[in-house]
């Protein structure tokens, strides 16, 4: 937690940090004193800040807890509806949108099929109609979330929508929310999907990775301080969190896992190189050899392993879900074969990444909430 600072210039900042605590400390709740404390923030600051957020409907009381001398303490707790996200994944051949609100939890979702390759323009349209469609299925979804107050960046259904995360298969420029060469579809090169999207949302746009974004979720979540995420689906990607940091490299370039080569004259990519990973595993999976999809995928992950030192895989993505025991046991071997090669008594963990096939569209909404909440330095928009 970053401390907090008392200066005008910086309210959003501080506020953020109080409503990360207050998102912390669920339904118990968390008294003014404890936010002062645990922010540095002086308590007649927490205050003012506190008041606001009730104002504004992000807060509520949640009771009263005795203290050591003096009148009991007023707890406050976050209120989860009082904001949402959307979290849009866009992959080669389907779309899932899901509506969250402050603690991340899934009010509403959309399934469909999507055809990447019909063109940018067609996408958006059809992913434009899927989030107007969520915003207004909250209630027919079986949940309803309450209507926040105050001003809010979008409006749906009654619900202060901050914005859309957008996570799709890359490489792409997640500064500028232009999408590049994206494998095997090379029209999407140079398309602005933020500002295309935005402009027929009338909402704030945030574009990452598919990988970034589910290792965003799983960051936020306090999976491990460092790991590496491998996302295996109609292609193959990786999102790193190194040090409790979504790292994206320079120009976003990290985590393009799928396109190590590890077989000089193996069969093409579409990529147009040889021998990658992502067509190795895919070639074997269309063949119905798991296991020799999951050696294969070992292989690079013990590569991965071995240059950043990592604690820990997870592993996603459809095509691993269908068949998570086999992955788990195959890669875990691999790995651990390669962690006892390289000394040092250590262990890396294999696992699947929780979540599920959701977990990518639910890391995109955190590419929107994770600002909210002062985490910009773990991933989000900043």
């Amino acid at each position: 937690m970053n401390p907090g600072v008392n200066l005008t210039a910086l309210r959003g900042h501080n506020a953020a940090l109080v409503l990360d605590l207050l998102r912390a400390a669920g339904e118990a709740g968390i008294s003014r004193l404890e936010l002062a404390e645990r922010t540095g923030l002086t308590p007649q600051a927490v205050s003012k800040i506190t008041a606001r957020l009730r104002a504004e409907g992000f807060a509520a009381e949640a009771g009263h807890r005795a203290s050591t001398g003096g009148k009991p303490r007023t707890v406050l707790r976050l209120v989860p509806g009082a904001g949402h996200a959307v979290g849009l994944h866009l992959d080669r051949d389907e779309l899932t949108a899901v509506l969250v609100d402050l603690t991340g939890a899934v009010v509403a979702e959309r399934r469909a099929p999507l055809a990447f390759g019909v063109g940018a323009e067609s996408v958006v349209e059809a992913a434009a109609g899927e989030v107007a469609e969520l915003l207004g299925a909250g209630e027919g979804a079986g949940e309803r979330a309450d209507a926040g107050t105050g001003e809010g960046a979008g409006e749906g259904a009654g619900r202060r929508v901050s914005g859309v995360g957008v996570a799709l298969p890359g490489p792409l420029d997640h500064a500028e929310g232009v999408l590049r060469r994206v494998t095997g579809f090379p029209e999407w090169d140079g398309f602005a999907l933020r500002d295309a999207l935005g402009a027929r949302l009338g909402l704030p746009v945030v574009v990452d990775k598919d990988t970034n974004a589910a290792a965003l979720g799983l960051a936020l979540a306090g999976d491990a301080d460092s790991f590496a995420y491998l996302h295996l689906g109609t292609g193959l990607g990786a999102g790193l969190v190194l040090d409790g940091a979504l790292y994206r490299g320079a120009r976003t370039g990290a985590g393009e896992f799928g396109h190590q080569v590890l077989q000089l004259d193996g069969p093409r990519c579409e990529c147009g190189d040889r021998g990658c990973v992502e067509a190795l595993c895919l070639a074997a999976v269309a063949e119905g050899d798991v296991e020799e999809a999951a050696r294969v995928l070992g292989t690079a992950a013990g590569n991965l392993v071995g240059l950043l030192d990592v604690d820990r895989v997870l592993l996603g993505g459809r095509t691993v879900f269908a068949d998570g025991d086999v992955f788990v046991r195959g890669v875990g071997a691999v790995v651990a074969e390669r962690v006892r090669r390289g000394g040092g008594g250590v262990r890396v963990s294999v696992g699947l990444a929780p979540g599920g096939e959701r977990g990518v569209a639910e890391g995109a909404a955190q590419l929107v909430l994770a600002p909210v909440f002062g985490r910009a330095d773990v991933g989000g928009v900043g």
